[in-house]
């Protein structure tokens, strides 16, 4: 089931935005689709995906890639949907951290949401703005289906909301970041989770569609990260 068969309940938020929510609903008549193999992939397969394979001099090289399964939301059940939504995560830019219940019984909690609006704020610019609500369907989502296979982590909020002049003190430094980006209306973040390889993550956000999505790929202990927003679907490579 995608995320687009579910829906969100009416609740005014007052302050960091007012927006209108459905509760999470499957379509009608839908089947979930459960995984093409019987056993769920382990958190080793998650871990990592490997490059740079020796082979023997003259063999082609092939990259090893964990099973298709694990990158589809798609074979969630109702149940994963009506389950309270608590979101953990860490914004490394402001040293704060939070893990809130943001979401029971239909409804959203209004303080955990303007707090999470707060977490995903304009760090350098020092402004916070609404946060499309469906991007923390996506987000909690992410967190909670790599939970189901033993990676409990933090989300890693590298960026989130920007002012348009941040965003554009951001392309006048050479950091990839488009003109009219959809940090600047709060539809968009770029995120990571610790010892989970960015092609996973990027692969597992992509199959909710819910917008595009971006693979900027970084070398170094940390590595790259994934751009999740709720435009249009799309993928690229940053």
């Amino acid at each position: 089931m995608s995320l687009a068969a579910i829906g969100l309940v009416a609740t005014p938020l007052i302050g960091c935005a007012s927006r209108t929510e459905k509760p999470a609903m499957a379509s009608a008549g839908a089947k979930p689709r459960m995984p093409k193999t019987g056993v769920p992939p382990q958190p080793q397969q998650l871990a990592s995906i490997d490059r740079s394979i020796s082979t023997p001099r003259g063999a082609p090289i092939t990259e090893m890639e964990p099973p298709p399964d694990i990158f589809d939301a798609q074979i969630l059940d109702l149940e994963f949907w009506l389950k309270p939504r608590t979101l953990e995560v860490i914004r490394p830019a402001s040293n704060e951290k939070a893990r809130l219940l943001y979401w029971k019984d239909g409804e959203v909690i209004d303080s955990a949401y303007q707090e999470l609006c707060h977490l995903l704020r304009d760090v350098n610019g020092k402004k916070t703005a609404p946060i499309d609500p469906k991007l923390f369907e996506t987000l909690w989502g992410t967190q909670a289906f790599i939970a189901r296979y033993g990676i409990e982590q933090p989300l890693e909020i590298l960026s989130g909301y920007r002012t348009a002049e941040s965003n554009s003190r951001l392309r006048e430094a050479g950091v990839p970041a488009a003109r009219q980006s959809l940090h600047i209306s709060g539809k968009a973040a770029d995120i990571r989770v610790a010892n989970l390889n960015s092609e996973v993550l990027g692969s597992l956000v992509r199959s909710f569609k819910q917008g595009g999505v971006g693979f900027y790929y970084r070398s170094g202990p940390r590595g790259g990260w994934i751009h999740a927003d709720t435009g249009l679907q799309r993928t690229w490579k940053g």
